[in-house]
């Protein structure tokens, strides 16, 4: 079963294949996705890696949780399971 990682404190000059190469090392990937912001396209300074097994991912958090890449500390971690939110915003409040 895939593990999904959290990746943040990334400098805005990383890149996903970046990313990929540097998880690679600890074992196989199944997807990256590096954040971005929706108006800027760049990054936002986290991403997703999600690796083949939990063992894998372990590994990874293990060799890379502090590890400096390009001037930066990664933090590295599991994601956390994407909860509801509810609606967000875009309408206007009632006038009472």
């Amino acid at each position: 079963m895939s593990t999904n990682l959290y990746v943040g404190n990334l400098s805005y000059n990383t890149t996903e294949d970046a990313l990929r190469t540097l998880f690679a090392e600890y074992g196989e990937i199944e997807s990256v996705k590096l954040i971005t912001d929706r108006y800027t396209g760049r990054s936002r300074g986290f991403a997703f890696v999600e690796m083949a097994s939990d063992q894998e991912a372990q590994d990874a958090i293990s060799a890379l949780n502090g590890k400096s890449v390009d001037g930066r500390e990664l933090r590295v971690d599991k994601a956390k399971p994407k909860t509801d939110r509810g609606q967000q915003g875009g309408g206007r409040r009632p006038r009472w």
